[in-house]
């Protein structure tokens, strides 16, 4: 790596972020014959696993359950056994590409402000929570209203429980682990109320979070009145029907001094919004190929800024394969002339990534990552292009909060021009 007058750097790869993902997509992205370079805005590497206190992590990657930080330790001794360079408290401003090269902008208190020049970009930024504006709570607008990842980094990091008397709106992982947490720390959780007739959460956490502690779970409610002066200090929630509109009679209210949301997580892309960079209507983060190569070349993307996951051993498998890739782009073995051949979820199918493959650089099983519309007991995954089945899977505990995935293989495929369709068949 090459520094110029102490002003400008020129590097390889920059990864942005340090968490799970970009520390994944580093180690797999650094060889001998390269340089790279991890951006982290916050203190030290590992990111949001830093306040995950609780166990579940690891399963696959490493055959054993370990916490958050257990897990981030893994590779961050890997990352600094590899001598990767890093900069923490860096905030990227802006990346653009005026010529041949990307030019990313940093900041930090140390080296003030940075310009790094590139040939590749991974983008491993994570995600951010949705917030109330978001959703457009309505009611009073008090002190008391939190993300539940906000609220689990001030008890697991600074050491503050957030309230005594809690609701939680959505029941996402995080809201399902803090029901639990804020139980542990002596808190009453009053109950979690979800909008939808399932629970976004894994069933693990339903079972362990919830029903383990005897903790309510409202399916088809939503709030629909906060009251309260300076804090919070009641909550009303209502039974939704099928347009998700409250019905009138249900209400059911809450004295409570906090009331935590879960209520989903986007890609954090924003750093981009100076490119040309093509988003998904449904994951919010970038269209990629199978080889996590955004429609801007030299732009991949991975883990949670790409889509959110439900287990970070798939955040890891997945940026791993984005590092790789990178190198492989930066020395020239990724062909620059595309022929994306793409794959449309179908019926039961709510999206997949990667959104395509390019032909011209297929030549090793393509895993393919998908969610589901709805919960089912058992189903089929079926594979096509045009009439033709390439390929079935059969499933059963079928859930949008989980994960699926299906490998297609070069040789299966009829041709190179024929979209490919994965659909569910459920009896």
């Amino acid at each position: 790596m090459e520094r110029n007058e102490g002003e400008t750097m020129n590097v390889d790869i920059v990864v942005i972020g340090g968490g799970a993902s970009g520390l994944a997509a580093a180690l797999s992205a650094k060889d001998e014959t390269n340089s790279v370079i991890v951006l982290e805005r916050e203190h030290v590497l590992g990111g949001i696993l830093n306040q995950c206190i609780h166990n579940g992590f690891g399963l696959h990657v490493f055959r054993e359950e370990l916490t958050g930080p257990e897990y981030a330790s893994r590779f961050i001794e890997k990352f600094h056994a590899e001598n990767i360079d890093y900069k923490l408290d860096t905030t990227v401003l802006s990346i653009n590409k005026p010529d041949d090269c990307f030019i990313v902008e940093a900041y930090n208190n140390e080296d003030g402000a940075l310009t790094i020049h590139a040939k590749a970009v991974i983008l491993s930024s994570g995600c951010y929570e949705r917030t109330r504006g978001q959703i457009k709570l309505p009611g009073a607008r008090v002190a008391g209203i939190m993300p539940a990842g906000s609220a689990q980094r001030y008890l697991n990091i600074d050491g503050y429980l957030a309230g005594k008397d809690v609701f939680i709106l959505g029941s996402g992982d995080i809201g399902l682990i803090m029901a639990r947490r804020m139980t542990l720390e002596g808190a009453k959780v009053h109950g979690v109320a979800e909008l939808m007739p399932y629970s976004n959460g894994l069933t693990r956490n339903i079972v362990q979070c919830l029903h383990d502690f005897d903790i309510p779970l409202y399916l088809s409610h939503t709030v629909t009145d906060i009251k309260g002066t300076k804090r919070l200090e009641e909550i009303t929630i209502q039974e939704v029907d099928e347009n998700y509109q409250p019905i009138a009679g249900t209400e059911k209210k809450f004295s409570v001094d906090t009331l935590l949301l879960s209520v989903g997580l986007v890609p954090d892309t924003m750093v981009f919004e100076s490119m040309d960079l093509t988003l998904s209507p449904i994951t919010k983060g970038a269209i990629v190929d199978h080889t996590y190569q955004s429609n801007i070349p030299g732009i991949f993307a991975c883990g949670n800024a790409l889509h959110v996951h439900d287990l970070v051993d798939w955040v890891t498998i997945e940026s791993e394969k984005a590092g790789a890739s990178a190198k492989r782009y930066v020395a020239g073995e990724i062909k620059e002339e595309r022929n994306n051949l793409t794959i449309e979820p179908r019926e039961g199918i709510r999206y997949t990534v990667p959104q395509s493959i390019d032909m011209n650089n297929f030549k090793e099983p393509v895993t393919v990552m998908f969610r589901v519309t709805n919960k089912y007991d058992v189903g089929t995954f079926t594979v096509k292009q045009g009439d033709t089945i390439i390929q079935q899977k059969k499933a059963r505990f079928i859930a949008p909060a989980e994960m699926e995935s299906l490998m297609i293989k070069p040789e299966q495929l009829i041709d190179q021009t024929t979209p490919i369709t994965i659909e569910l068949e459920v009896k």
